[in-house]
């Protein structure tokens, strides 16, 4: 029960998350350049304790209900390629210890961008999209590198927080 209402909260947490970066004037002239703040969750729950499955689902969830309260169904499938990418690519990155929080995060940002970018490709049905490459990796990599830094000054307070509600039992 503990555990359910922990992720819901981190549901929640994501999801307002998501609505903040959508108030954001956040472009610099290329389209699909984001904070990702809302991957700070799933980043949080990769270092807390290696909960993988649940940072999978609520990155999902996450996804398709502030795709339906803040945008569109385009841009569901978009979330959802670089998402999946993002995540794989962040877990291979934890699990195999050679790289910290910040490049864990570097990692998501980065290969968000190549999952939404092969979907652009497929829906526009041209490589030229491909031209974008280069900006897209260097914004990936300088936000997934801010969000690594948040996300190691969480994380303490987030495990303290886990031990004081186990101890409350």
């Amino acid at each position: 029960m503990r555990r359910t209402a922990e992720l819901g909260l981190l549901l929640a947490m994501a999801l307002i998350l998501s609505y903040v970066e959508s108030l954001i004037p956040f472009s610099f002239g290329i389209p699909g350049i984001k904070l990702g703040l809302p991957n700070l969750i799933v980043l949080l729950l990769l270092y807390d304790g290696g909960r993988a499955r649940e940072a999978f689902w609520v990155n999902g969830m996450r996804i398709v209900l502030s795709g339906f309260l803040f945008s569109n169904l385009y841009a569901i499938l978009y979330a959802l390629a670089g998402a999946a990418f993002s995540f794989f690519a962040m877990l291979a990155g934890r699990r195999t210890k050679w790289f910290s929080m910040v490049g864990v995060s570097v990692l998501g940002g980065v290969f968000h961008n190549v999952g939404q970018l092969l979907v652009a490709m497929a829906v526009v049905e041209t490589l030229a999209v491909a031209y974008y490459v280069p900006f897209l990796i260097v914004a990936g990599t300088v936000t997934g590198a801010l969000l690594g830094f948040v996300g190691m000054e969480l994380l303490p307070y987030l495990r303290r927080i886990g031990e004081e509600g186990e101890g409350k039992r």
